[in-house]
């Protein structure tokens, strides 16, 4: 999926777009695909959009089905590419504060009805963060993502998919497990499946069927 050509999926379904924002901080770019329906927050992982490929071809699979989603560009807050393990703990807050500046005022107009997060990696950390903090996301989906700090300390979390790989060198499936268990402490809804053998990132062979558990999984609760 990475070989996708990013030029086939701008079509009339997707539209390049930088969201004005009178943010501290400045501007972010944010792609929009589809138009219509409900709303998805799509939060790319720590390559960025430099391998942008899976990320887009999930927007589009997302909008098809008939909803807006919106891909932020966050790592122009830092302005990075991508992001440096060691230098994601100190840059979490920052990402954290623009994501949640964006979701504070509906981008351009276009969010239409319920909202929900999607995230890969550390996308999947920050939307679990952003979900603890703000009461405007009515559903977050965990794409292999680590148990952020916190987040335990923030507001029970809404119906939640965890999507990970039993054998994740990077983020060890124990994450999976952990939000799982929180999540139910705090007497929420938590949906999580854990793909046999499967690495950090899901193989193209258990993609598609995680996109599927994804787009069933917000029928429901948007």
């Amino acid at each position: 999926m990475s070989g996708i050509d990013r030029r086939t999926l701008l079509g009339t379904a997707c539209m390049a777009v930088t969201a004005n924002r009178a943010l501290a901080q400045g501007t972010i770019g944010i792609d929009r695909f589809g138009s219509g329906g409900p709303t998805v927050y799509l939060l790319h992982g720590s390559d960025g959009l430099t391998n942008g490929g899976r990320y887009q071809f999930a927007a589009q699979t997302l909008a098809n089905a008939g909803y807006t989603v919106l891909l932020p560009r966050y790592f122009e807050a830092t302005e990075d590419s991508r992001a440096r393990y060691g230098d994601i703990r100190s840059k979490f807050p920052t990402w954290l504060r623009r994501l949640e500046a964006v979701l504070a005022v509906p981008a351009g107009g276009w969010e239409t009805g319920r909202v929900a997060v999607v995230g890969f990696s550390l996308g999947g950390a920050l939307a679990l963060s952003l979900a603890s903090r703000s009461s405007r996301i009515q559903a977050v989906v965990d794409f292999f993502g680590f148990e952020p700090e916190g987040l335990g300390e923030g507001r029970k979390l809404p119906p939640t998919l965890i999507l990970h790989g039993s054998a994740d060198r990077v983020v060890p499936v124990g994450n999976a497990t952990s939000i799982e268990r929180l999540i139910k402490s705090q007497g929420g809804m938590v949906e999580s499946y854990i793909y046999p053998g499967e690495g950090h990132g899901l193989s193209l062979a258990s993609l598609p069927d995680a996109i599927a558990r994804t787009r069933r999984f917000l029928q429901r609760h948007l």
